[in-house]
């Protein structure tokens, strides 16, 4: 069967994402892992160094200025799940509004970014990247304050690693995580709404929160 855009966005919303093995593996399969990374978008952390480096400054944040080119920077590593077949899919979705980026800009060029899909209130984060230094985790700062001032209750980050748990994210069991999105998808959000914020606010929304 053929993966269509609507078919995909049917597959988030029972809880389930593709992959391909490699990029040059035409085949793409549906994943449901038994434990789920997740991140408590009240628990997002962030450390010292973090906020020193974010007040630091010297980087423009942006979001959706160049999708393609934060999902092109993704798949630029050795080991990578994202197939010509996925990026087409997730480029048509963007475009129809539901696959989003938020990118780092360090000295006019792409330093680092971090995609994903919106349904309801749920923010299904893809994958994300640095060029760099702290490029990513400045990304994921600045998307996780937007997410929760645009009223989102789900941020989903698929497996967790040990970088993600550093910054907070958790691991929960599948039935939980189906909770969760259920939750979710009958509740409505906005990425698009709340302003980038500065580096202090973003700083001191995360610690009131935390």
């Amino acid at each position: 069967m053929e993966l269509t855009p609507e078919i995909l966005l049917h597959g988030y919303s029972i809880g389930i994402f593709p992959m391909a093995a490699h990029r040059d593996d035409p085949e793409v399969f549906w994943v449901d892992p038994r434990r789920r990374g997740v991140f408590p978008l009240d628990d997002f952390h962030i450390s010292r160094s973090l906020a020193r480096r974010l007040r630091r400054g010297g980087y423009r944040v942006a979001r959706n200025e160049d999708f393609a080119g934060v999902l092109d920077g993704c798949a630029d590593r050795a080991d990578t799940w994202i197939n010509e077949e996925i990026r087409a899919l997730y480029l048509e979705l963007h475009r129809r509004g539901h696959a989003h980026s938020f990118e780092v800009w360090m000295d006019g060029a792409l330093a680092g970014g971090v995609y994903g899909v919106v349904l309801g209130a749920a923010f299904f984060g893809e994958s994300m990247f640095s060029r760099r230094t702290d490029a990513s985790k400045i990304a994921l700062a600045y998307l996780v304050d937007v997410l929760r001032r645009g009223g989102f209750t789900l941020f989903d980050t698929q497996f967790l690693t040990e970088h993600l748990a550093s910054l907070g994210a958790v691991e929960i069991p599948r039935a939980a995580y189906h909770r969760q999105l259920e939750q979710a998808l009958t509740s409505r959000a906005d990425l698009q709404g709340p302003p980038i914020g500065s580096p202090q606010e973003v700083i001191q929304r995360n610690t009131q929160m935390s």
